[in-house]
């Protein structure tokens, strides 16, 4: 039996996301598939508009057999670190396939990038490309001299490289993305998640484009107004993760005449620095991550279970004297400093949208449901 693995942000859960799953079935029948999930802040720095509690029961709904969790720590990352934290809970999790989507859907093609980007001798020349004030995603492609703009086919190389760097047993294969990530209008069944949070930006139904989901709304301002607090009273930016130097001394500069989160963006992006990468530098700001704390995290020290069928159960029963870190069953009770930042993620969250996620993350409780045939 192929032990399918599935790494996903589902932001919110849509059509997309259900072809994806039918598709793994359709080309690994009887498989199990197991779901890496990112949580409350995302890898590009924006805060979802679903719960880990909701995307975590519509995964379980829609044929996902084991959902476990990215951390915040690693989810609200670079691609790479993303990527290998992800990587190593499949990888503890015994999954013999990855399956990720791609524009590109091409296989060789984006692994011929990852064994480019691994070799030591490219960092020099990034930092030729930094050096002369690119950012990092376009001081990489000049380096490595194959241009890669897609998100999805950039994630499936960082995918690819902690698969070669780590030695792990592990296959994969890509699915074609059916539409563009940086499609706004499109009003096909199957749109991007960015396309969703745009339409329900401009009050636009979007029931044709999600089989179902509760979708919360960000209070923006409450957002903002936490951060304008937390950047005019910190004297020591710069220990937070993602400020980069001179970084600090911007945000400072320009707190005082930005009055919403997008203009404080603007305000701060530039050339070097890209809008994801000011989001994720914020959220760092706003949870409270430190680079001193983040440096002493390199790894998962637990493997939490959000949501599980029988299915699922069978397949951790097998594996679990095989598993060299510990499965949470009392989350609340665990002594880690990542746990710690997944329940300050969680009552944040709760002030930002009203939504008691707090009832979910104190249970102790993996959502369970039967096998869906």
């Amino acid at each position: 039996m192929e032990i399918i693995g599935l790494i996903a942000e589902y932001n919110p859960f849509h059509n997309g996301h259900l072809y994806q799953i039918n598709k793994i079935k359709e080309l690994y029948p009887d498989s199990i598939i197991i779901l890496i999930l990112n949580g409350y802040f995302l890898e590009r720095g924006i805060i979802s508009i679903e719960s880990k509690e909701e995307k975590s029961r519509l995964a379980l709904k829609y044929g996902i057999d084991l959902v476990i969790e990215l951390p915040f720590v690693f989810g609200s990352n670079s691609a790479d670190i993303f990527a290998a934290s992800a990587l190593e809970l499949l990888n503890e999790l015994k999954i013999t396939t990855l399956v990720f989507g791609s524009e590109s859907d091409d296989l060789e093609l984006l692994t011929t990038i990852a064994k480019k980007q691994l070799n030591k001798n490219i960092n020099t020349e990034i930092k030729k490309y930094l050096d002369a004030g690119l950012n990092y995603p376009t001081a990489l492609n000049k380096a490595i001299g194959i241009p890669l703009n897609e998100p999805n086919d950039l994630l499936a190389v960082s995918y690819i490289k902690a698969i070669i760097q780590n030695n792990y047993p592990i296959k994969f294969q890509s699915i074609k993305r059916t539409n563009s990530y940086h499609d706004i209008t499109s009003n096909d069944s199957i749109i991007s998640a960015s396309n969703i949070r745009e339409k329900i930006n401009k009050n636009i139904a979007i029931e044709k484009f999600i089989p179902e989901g509760k979708i919360n709304t960000i209070d923006e301002t409450t957002l903002f107004n936490i951060l304008k607090y937390k950047i005019i009273t910190e004297p020591n930016l710069s220990k937070y993760l993602s400020v980069d130097e001179g970084l600090d001394y911007r945000l400072k500069k320009v707190i005082t005449t930005s009055n919403t989160l997008n203009e404080l963006v603007e305000n701060t992006k530039s050339k070097r620095y890209t809008y994801n990468r000011i989001m994720r530098m914020l959220m760092h700001i706003l949870i409270g991550l430190t680079k001193e704390e983040k440096a002493t995290l390199n790894h998962n020290e637990y493997i939490r279970i959000l949501g599980i069928n029988d299915l699922g159960q069978q397949h951790i029963n097998k594996i679990k004297k095989d598993i060299t870190i510990p499965i949470v069953t009392k989350f609340t009770s665990l002594d880690s400093k990542i746990k710690d930042y997944e329940l300050i993620c969680a009552n944040i969250y709760y002030l930002l949208t009203t939504d008691n996620v707090l009832l979910f993350e104190t249970s102790n409780k993996p959502i369970r449901t039967k096998k869906v045939c």
